[in-house]
């Protein structure tokens, strides 16, 4: 009987700083969210060290006593009041990393790396590490590498004054001169491939920006985007809403790539339904344009669905979060529902009720929803739907025997209201959207 090996998941700690602007509250949820991204990376955070400081640490962040206190715990030396309980623990586990929840200069991470005794990431580099695990088309791979590179450049500096003048010095032609360092070599790949993603991302984005044109021009869709923190729900919603296989999963960042699905059940106006990369307060400036370009959808969309989580106590933070990406990027003006999800999460029927009193309250115009009830769920699809028939428009198009391979067209993009005919062809009453009727009556003027 074949055993069944299990790989153990990295172990790590969290070390962080609190300056005296940022209050409790906002710690700590920096504090958790940091946590459920080690989650997200395979780690299990068996530890949380905090420092409050004045100001960080210019040589290795934290100040030289939380320096020390880490060391002992992570080296498994005498002086640790958590000691024993790494001792004692049966798997016998090490400490892999140290996660900061910061973004720290290369020569901070080297000293703190040195004087503790292990791997050392920053916030950054964490969420890097999962953009790049994540990332599925070539679009978000390509924006995430300049990503990656981008940060990486800083450090390959840092990595030659270690290795000093010996060993990184390239000849020149021959084997004489002073030639090139490796390091301005290793400098100048990566500005020449970053140059070479950006010019693909061009491309790519005019190519996309095409088709969504030529595709919306050719059905006269109606579209809406899910927007909303990382871990919100929104991939459950949208499954709900289009009764499509989008991955779902409780990890930041599950969602990278723009997913596109139809409105199920089908309605007139059809209307596509996007999903988009989830949103972060103190997003890796690195990350900031190659994020925001996958939220091309929020901008073209006729109406946004702001989804928040209701049962997470930081919720206004995040909204506060989503609302300012949006603006930064131009979709503030984009109508939108605010949408707080998960309110089957909040305790029993009566926190519940509770809750969902306090958000209307607040939010007059909000849902208050779980996007795993069925009955919830219908209900804010109506509200969308009746979103987009407010600016339906009712014509009447004429179609001639000759060009009866145009009538799907006329199904498939309007309500067909009323329907009759006589010798030269058929009558057609219709609701839709104002772009969708003008295309079809141009393309039936032409057949005439």
């Amino acid at each position: 009987m074949p055993i069944e090996v299990r790989e153990k998941p990295k172990v790590a700690v969290v070390a962080s700083v609190q300056l005296p602007s940022v209050n409790d509250v906002e710690f700590e949820a920096s504090l958790s969210e940091l946590r459920e991204l080690a989650k997200t990376l395979g780690y299990e955070v068996v530890k949380t060290f905090v420092q409050k400081r004045s100001s960080f640490d210019t040589t290795a962040y934290l100040g030289v006593g939380k320096r020390q206190e880490i060391s002992c715990f992570v080296n498994n030396k005498a002086g640790s009041a958590e000691l024993e309980e790494i001792i004692t623990n049966p798997d016998n586990r090490n400490i892999d990393t140290i996660l900061v929840d910061h973004e720290i200069s290369p020569s901070q991470a080297r000293n703190l790396e040195n004087e503790v005794g292990c791997e050392v990431m920053d916030r950054t580099m964490v969420i890097l590490e999962i953009f790049h695990r994540n990332a599925r088309s070539r679009a978000a791979r390509a924006q995430v590498e300049i990503a990656r590179l981008g940060y990486m450049a800083p450090r390959l500096r840092e990595a030659a004054k270690l290795a000093g003048p010996q060993g990184r010095q390239r000849s020149g032609v021959g084997g004489r001169g002073g030639g090139e360092s490796h390091t301005e070599l290793d400098r100048r790949k990566i500005r020449d491939r970053i140059a070479e993603l950006q010019q693909e991302i061009v491309a790519m984005d005019a190519e996309r920006k095409t088709q969504r044109a030529r595709r919306q021009e050719r059905q006269g869709l109606a579209s809406v985007a899910l927007v909303g923190y990382t871990n919100a729900g929104k991939s459950t919603l949208m499954r709900a809403l289009t009764g499509s296989e989008v991955l779902v999963a409780n990890k930041l960042f599950a969602t990278l790539d723009t997913t596109v699905r139809t409105l199920h059940p089908e309605s007139v106006p059809r209307i596509l339904v996007s999903d988009t990369v989830g949103f972060i307060k103190n997003l890796p400036h690195g990350l900031v344009a190659s994020f925001k370009s996958t939220l091309d959808e929020a901008l073209d969309a006729s109406l946004l669905l702001h989804v928040i989580d209701a049962s997470d106590p930081g919720f206004e933070r995040q909204l506060e979060v989503t609302d300012q990406v949006l603006a930064e990027i131009g979709a503030n003006v984009v109508p939108r529902i605010r949408i707080f999800n998960k309110i089957d999460h909040v305790g029993d029927a009566a926190a519940q009720a509770g809750r969902d009193a306090a958000l209307r309250m607040q939010y007059p115009d909000c849902v208050v929803m779980s996007a795993r009830r069925p009955d919830e769920v219908a209900k804010l699809r109506q509200k969308i739907v009746a979103f987009f028939q407010q600016n339906l428009v009712e014509a009447e198009l004429f179609l001639p025997w000759s060009a009866q391979q145009l009538r799907g067209g006329i199904y498939a993009s309007c309500q067909v209201l009323e329907e009759r005919s006589d010798n030269e062809g058929a009558f057609f009453r219709v609701r839709g959207e104002p772009g969708a009727v003008e295309n079809l009556r141009e393309q039936f003027d032409r057949v005439r």
